[in-house]
Parts: structure tokens; C-alpha cells; sequence
């Protein structure tokens, strides 16, 4: 038996081997071809590559079958299917950290329902508007009724006259719209948005509109006027992280199609995948590490993508990721960070009982303080220090600042602060997403 099992062991490697050495032979023959061929682009064109379809590794790509989601996929077909019956689903609220399925989940959803209706030629309709590009009532109101009306230009017309169409739209086709408000919290005057769309089912005689919210703040419900919080809210579903084994199950049905056979080693998905499950369990992460490691393997011509290749790969993405979570965080928790950032590079730090100044490390009770200030001068309202200790944490949790206890040499008991990475780079990226 343990000779059969070795001789298995021992072809499958020659097998292997024989793979890698065609691979080989055919770089090599390629890039003498490329060398001859004087156009750059026809050279990038003759260069192996271990992709096969690289669309389908990229953090953009909705696949078809969506592992781990089963069960909420299934809760919000159920929840949607009164409206291919005449009647108003329920509005629903799903929120989870960033990269943990909710929009891919709910387009999957909707694409399967349009799918469904048009082949029964049901009045159901759907507008996904991602918030973060129309943070605004009216930029909301204006992107569904161009859903709706996509021969007709509305830009500059008052609110009202844009609500009226949608409600017309509703009324002329006895339609049930599906509105997905994605990254929900950026809507500056969200309770007068939801409030009026929730309101305008009382104004329809036929038809009816179903909100689909989404957010990454975990938090963010709790924070809303009460009227709106029982509108929105009325179904709610939380997306957890994925841990190693889900990333690796996902990134192994990704590599599958997205990379040449055996052009992936099997312990270089194990590691992207411990990898995005220790820094927050995001799939996006973990699908942006595995392309930006293929990328480096075809820059120095390998066959293969292997552990090394990884491990670089999360160098030179590890900004790349940081930045990107910094975008999606909830604007309070900018604010936070970036009070902690600008006082980083103010020079301002802990002054311990000897007189020493310890610059980069900050005190809580200070970062506080500062995050009030500013946010006075941007005219926002401010968290209560409950609310701030727990976007401390999170930020924390996120890898985004370090705390400690303050310890001997500091009078009294409290934590001290330190960002984690570059302060020029975490103020400006924020910069971007506060005064724009």
C-alpha cells in the first residue's frame, strides 16, 4: 500500500515538474519571439503570463455562485418575492464590514429577480445607487429617476418635481421598485431621503417603493431618528467576516478560472488567505493580494505563482489596502483619525513626568478634544465619548492605530495612542473624503 502511494506520490511530481518545465520552454521561446518584435505593445501581447482570465481575479468581478452567502441570498429572495406577487416587500437593512458580500450578494439577488421578471412580464423594477458618488437626496432622486427615465435629462430640477416623476413611474406602470442605497450612512440628509420615499407609499394608488439599505458601519442604525430607523429597518441582516477556510475555499473556485492550470500554487492561496482573514476577513483583500501576486510572477517570468510571490505582493499593496479601508470607514470615524493624524504630524505627543515629550504618541482625552474642535469648524454634530471610545477600538481592530496603557512616568490612568502608518498619507487620503 505505502509503495503504491509513493509511486502516486512520485509520478504526480514528475507530473508537476513536466508542467513546469513546458511552461518554461514556452516563456523562453516567447521571450526571444518578444525580443525581435520592436512595437512594445505587440511584446506585451507575446509575453507568457500565468493568467488565464485575469477580469476574474480583479475585486470588481461578481462571480456567479457565491460561497458562504447561501443563507442570506436565500433570506433576501424570500423577503423580495412578495413584489413578483403585487405586493410591497419589506424594506431591508444589511450591514457588515467592508468586503463581506453585501453588494455582491444583493446585485446577484436582483439580477436573478430581473432575469425572472422579464421573462413573466412583471412591473418589478430595480436602481442600485452607490451613495459615496451621490451623497445627497436629490443626487439619489436624480440617479433613480434616470433608472426610470433614461431618455430624459432632470439635472436642475427642483426635488420635489424629481419625486413626483418616480411617483408617477409607479402609478403609470403599477410598478414596485427596488431602491439599494448603497453605502447608505454618506447620505448627508438620509432622514429626509428615506422619509420621503418611505411616505410615498401612502401616496400610491398603485405600485409601490422597497428600500434596500447598505452599510460597513456596524453602528450606524443606532444613530438615526427613530421615524427612519423603523421604516428602513424593518428586516435586518448582518454580514460576518470570512475566515481562512471560506477565503481560501473562494479564492480557489477564483483561481480555478482565473489563472492557467496549475499555474497557482496551492500554498500561496493558503497564505493570501491567512493573510486577508487576520487583517479583517475581506474577500476584496484577499482577491486584490492573489492578482497583485500573478501580476508580480509574470513580471519576473515565473510559471508559477508561489509564497514569495505573496509576501510581495502584500508589500506593495499593504497602502493600497489601508487607504482603500480608510475611504470606506463612517465619516465620524475619518473625522477621529484623521484629528489623530493631524496631530501626528503636528509633533504633538505624550509628556511624560520627567518632561520628556514621547512625539507620535497621543492622549486619548487630547484626540477627543481635537475631534470635537474640528468637527465645530466642518459644522458637523459630535459623537459622545461612548461613541468615541468605540470607533477608537474599531480603529484599533483595524490595524489603523496602536494602544497602549499609559503606564509608569504619565499621571493618571489612561491610553495612549499612536497611528500605525505614514500621517501624510492617512491626512490626505481622508482630506479627499471629508472636504470634498
Amino acid at each position: 500500500m505505502n509503495g503504491m502511494s509513493n509511486l502516486s506520490l512520485s509520478l504526480r511530481a514528475e507530473s508537476d515538474a513536466e508542467v513546469l518545465e513546458s511552461g518554461i520552454v514556452e516563456s523562453k521561446a516567447k521571450s526571444e519571439i518578444s525580443e525581435i518584435v520592436k512595437n512594445v505593445f505587440e511584446r506585451r501581447l507575446l509575453n507568457a503570463s500565468v493568467f488565464a482570465n485575469k477580469e476574474i481575479i480583479s475585486q470588481h468581478y461578481i462571480p456567479e455562485k457565491l460561497p458562504f452567502r447561501e443563507k442570506q441570498i436565500d433570506e433576501i429572495s424570500s423577503d423580495l418575492s412578495p413584489s413578483i406577487k403585487g405586493t410591497k416587500p419589506n424594506n431591508i437593512f444589511l450591514y457588515g464590514k467592508t468586503g463581506t458580500g453585501k453588494t455582491a450578494t444583493v446585485k446577484h439577488v436582483l439580477e436573478q429577480l430581473t432575469e425572472f421578471v422579464s421573462k413573466q412580464s412583471l412591473p418589478v423594477f430595480s436602481a442600485y445607487i452607490n451613495c459615496r458618488n451621490h451623497p445627497s437626496k436629490y443626487k439619489v432622486l436624480l440617479k433613480v429617476a434616470k433608472s426610470f427615465y433614461p431618455s430624459k435629462d432632470f439635472l436642475g430640477y427642483s426635488v420635489s418635481f424629481i419625486y413626483e416623476k418616480i411617483l408617477d413611474f409607479c402609478e403609470a406602470n403599477s410598478a414596485h421598485l427596488i431602491l439599494v442605497l448603497d453605502e447608505i450612512d454618506k447620505v448627508k440628509d438620509l432622514d429626509e431621503l428615506v422619509y420621503s420615499l418611505t411616505r410615498g407609499n401612502d401616496e400610491l394608488g398603485k405600485g409601490s417603493i422597497t428600500l434596500i439599505g447598505i452599510s460597513n458601519n456596524l453602528m450606524f442604525k443606532e444613530k438615526l431618528d427613530p421615524r427612519t430607523k423603523s421604516s428602513l429597518c424593518e428586516k435586518e441582516l448582518v454580514f460576518s467576516p470570512y475566515n481562512a477556510n471560506e477565503l481560501k475555499e473562494i479564492l480557489v473556485e477564483r483561481c480555478e478560472k482565473a489563472f492557467k492550470p496549475k499555474a497557482v500554487s496551492d500554498s500561496s492561496i493558503s497564505l493570501v488567505a491567512a493573510l486577508a482573514a487576520q487583517e479583517s476577513g475581506d474577500a476584496r483583500t484577499a482577491v486584490m493580494l492573489m492578482q497583485r501576486a500573478g501580476e508580480i510572477a509574470d513580471s519576473e517570468k515565473a510559471v508559477l505563482v508561489v509564497e514569495q510571490h505573496v509576501e510581495k505582493a502584500k508589500a506593495s499593496v499593504e497602502e493600497e489596502i489601508i487607504l482603500s479601508m480608510v475611504s470606506t470607514l463612517p465619516g465620524q470615524q475619518q473625522l477621529v483619525l484623521y484629528s489623530i493624524s493631524a496631530m501626528t504630524i503636528q509633533h504633538k505627543g505624550s509628556r511624560r513626568i520627567t518632561g520628556e515629550i514621547e512625539e507620535g504618541t497621543l492622549f486619548s482625552g487630547e484626540i477627543f478634544e481635537t475631534y470635537c474642535e474640528m468637527a465645530k469648524h466642518l459644522g458637523r454634530r459630535t459623537i459622545t465619548s461612548r461613541w468615541y471610545r468605540q470607533y477608537i477600538n474599531e480603529l484599533e481592530m483595524y490595524g489603523l492605530i496602536l494602544i497602549t496603557a499609559s503606564g509608569k512616568g504619565i499621571r493618571g490612568q489612561t491610553r495612549l495612542i499612536k497611528l500605525g502608518f505614514d500621517a501624510e498619507r492617512i491626512k490626505s487620503a481622508l482630506e479627499k473624503e471629508l472636504f470634498k
